[in-house]
């Protein structure tokens, strides 16, 4: 039987507990609205940049001759880049993004393409490593609240890479933010263009079918005025496109952290959430307890419980402890 001094040390340190899991709750959330209010101010932004980007590659007759515009004639080796956060305690945030790069890597491979390893977030640089893959580059240290500067230096990283032919062509994968209670794996292509999936976005497409619908390649074209030429237009949104979408997959990835931050932290204190429950129960069977204390003569005397009636009480807080129905809701 436990001491009166363990009960009550025990009561404390889990009431102790209950306060910093609601403040970590409280901070979470607090992170979650303020990610939610920046990818929501974004997207806008983002999505009129793509349907500009596909608009302009559909009318240009030419695609420029820039080198970060040109296609491969095969596609040899593929730049793999994982959005991963800087810490863990959010779930399978991380792991289902590290499963993903390796199913598209091993799919890559047995197209006889190689792959190149790039990460933004010390978990994804982690987990590569630890798998003795061999990372070309990686960014850390802004996980929690990405700017714009970040993205563009992945943006020019990437860049580069593709533009000195060290890979063909550069996938992205990350955490899709959907609603707090749900976030999706996306998989995307930036370059080269050609492949990019913004030239098949389903949605863009379901808007203009009506309106592009029995019209010529010469007819969409005289749909817009272009003012310098589609081809320079194109040749300057291209490298925006490349960061803005790099952003946006980091402000995703970080409003799907916050939300999922705050499940794997209840996971992580699951047994000291039902600890919480039995706190309850503590303060009864301490007032019940009729504790014995030694004497100096040799003797003993029993401490009467404050509770009118001891075995009611235990019977109660046996009862309420070992009922099936309690539940962290109680």
């Amino acid at each position: 039987m436990a001491s009166l001094k363990d009960i009550r040390s025990r009561i404390g340190s889990v009431k102790n507990i209950r306060k910093i899991t609601r403040a970590m709750e409280m901070v979470a959330a607090a992170r979650l609205r303020r990610a939610e209010q920046r990818i929501e101010a974004l997207r806008p932004y983002a999505d009129a940049l793509r349907k500009m980007t596909r608009r302009a590659s559909e009318a240009a007759e030419n695609i420029p001759s820039l080198p970060i515009l040109q296609e491969r004639e095969s596609i040899n080796t593929v730049g793999l880049l994982l959005v991963t956060g800087d810490r863990g305690l959010a779930g399978p945030f991380n792991s289902q993004i590290i499963r993903a790069g390796n199913r598209r890597a091993a799919e890559l491979r047995s197209e006889g393409a190689e792959v190149v390893w790039y990460a933004s977030g010390r978990r994804g640089e982690s987990s590569l490593r630890f798998r003795n893959l061999e990372l070309a580059d990686s960014w850390a240290g802004f996980t929690d609240r990405p700017a714009f500067s970040d993205a563009r230096a992945i943006a020019d990283g990437l860049a580069s890479a593709y533009v000195d032919e060290k890979v063909d062509q550069v996938e992205v994968l990350y955490n899709g933010y959907v609603s707090a209670m749900t976030q999706e794996v996306r998989h995307e292509t930036l370059l080269p263009l050609q492949h990019a999936d913004i030239l098949g976005d389903e949605d863009a497409e379901e808007e203009e079918s009506t309106e592009d619908e029995g019209q010529s390649e010469g007819h969409k074209r005289a749909l817009w005025i272009y003012e310098p030429d589609p081809e320079e237009i194109l040749a300057r949104l291209v490298p925006d496109y490349v960061e803005i979408s790099i952003y946006r997959a980091l402000l995703e990835s970080t409003a799907s952290e916050h939300a999922q931050e705050a499940g794997g932290k209840v996971v992580e204190i699951k047994g000291v959430v039902i600890d919480a429950i039995f706190t309850d129960e503590l303060p009864d069977i301490y007032n019940a307890l009729a504790i014995e204390l030694p004497t100096g003569d040799g003797g003993s005397r029993t401490l009467i419980p404050r509770s009118s009636s001891t075995s009611e009480t235990i019977a109660s807080a046996r009862s309420r402890w070992t009922s099936p129905t309690v539940s962290p809701a109680a």
